[in-house]
């Protein structure tokens, strides 16, 4: 069977990729890492699609187990079942498959429509386009599925943690919002920057009322706002799971984008600048009515300590920074 190599996938469209696939008539396995041992190359509820072309989007391995587990789902899109498989990896032979170290990872296998169905399936993927967080939760003995909201699993939707229950059964794949970057001032660094998050898995919206910046030759196929940055942030909507990020090194740009997501639920404000434009900024705050408490959520100079030079650089250490503090590091 051939198929077009040219093809792309989006890597962070999993469940939408599989979905798409379904209802194609091309047939697809969704799989998913369920529990962890030792040196684990990806997280628990990490997921591959894999079609019966054997096209894939995802990984559940950084691609050390990742042929084994095609094999298994071409095998399961002919004769439907739920399926685990468990991969263990001594430590002297872990270097060659990709591990650090010695690992164990169990992978649930569940093709799409026989065994997962279609319309749990579609409600995870109209949750994520309505930024709506909810669970997929299956009982690995009975088969049992069904989708919960998070006042069912609350701690795990606030640690963005997927895993099995102590019951030893049931296990909980969390489906957050996707992370969005909101990015004021189309500049030098935005262009590093916005494709350097969308490989991280974010959402990226940029803003920059300045045609000339803004346009489609600098920024090919990007989303971009040409209204006001404070406009342009009330109408995307700023959440608990939204950075912002002002690049344009313009007060009348950056400001009003500073004060609208200081004082909303985003987890990341970021300001460009050195640190005498920074003091300037904070005197600016202050005027506009912000309480030192918001002032103290901007991180500016923005991006992690790390000597950056080239806009590349920059670009880095801002995603650096944006990560550690969803992170909690």
């Amino acid at each position: 069977m051939t198929h077009d190599a040219t093809e792309t996938f989006d890597p962070n469209a999993i469940c939408e990729t599989a979905l798409a696939w379904h209802r194609a008539g091309t047939g697809a396995v969704l799989a998913t890492v369920i529990e962890t041992w030792g040196s684990a190359p990806r997280p628990v509820g990490s997921q591959l699609a894999i079609s019966s072309a054997g096209d894939m989007v995802g990984s559940v391995s950084g691609g050390c187990v990742e042929g084994a587990v095609i094999t298994e789902a071409l095998d399961l899109i002919a004769a439907p079942a739920m399926k685990i498989l468990e991969f263990g990896v001594a430590d002297e032979d872990a270097f060659a498959v990709g591990l650090a170290c010695g690992g164990t990872i169990r992978v649930l296998l569940e093709p799409v429509g026989a065994i997962m169905p279609e319309d749990v399936l579609a409600q995870i993927v109209a949750s994520r386009a309505a930024r709506d967080p909810v669970a997929y939760v299956v009982n690995l003995s009975t088969g049992a599925r069904h989708i919960a909201g998070t006042d069912a699993f609350a701690q795990r939707f606030a640690t963005d943690r997927s895993g099995v229950e102590p019951d030893g059964e049931t296990f909980v794949a969390v489906h957050n919002p996707p992370v969005r970057l909101a990015v004021i001032g189309a500049v030098h660094i935005a262009q590093a920057l916005l494709p350097m998050a969308r490989i991280a898995g974010f959402d990226v919206h940029l803003i920059d009322p300045r045609g000339a910046f803004a346009s489609g030759l600098r920024f090919p196929g990007e989303e971009i706002s040409d209204e006001w940055p404070d406009a342009a942030l009330d109408a995307y909507g700023l959440d608990a799971r939204t950075a912002v990020v002002t690049l344009s090194h313009d007060p009348k740009l950056d400001d009003p984008a500073v004060i609208r997501a200081l004082t909303s639920e985003a987890f990341y404000v970021g300001a460009l600048g050195s640190t005498r434009t920074h003091a300037k900024r904070v005197a600016r705050l202050h005027e506009a009515g912000l309480s030192s408490d918001d002032i103290a959520r901007l991180h500016a100079p923005v991006g992690l300590k790390i000597k950056a030079q080239s806009p590349a650089e920059i670009a880095v250490s801002i995603l650096a920074q944006i990560i550690a503090v969803m992170r909690g590091a």
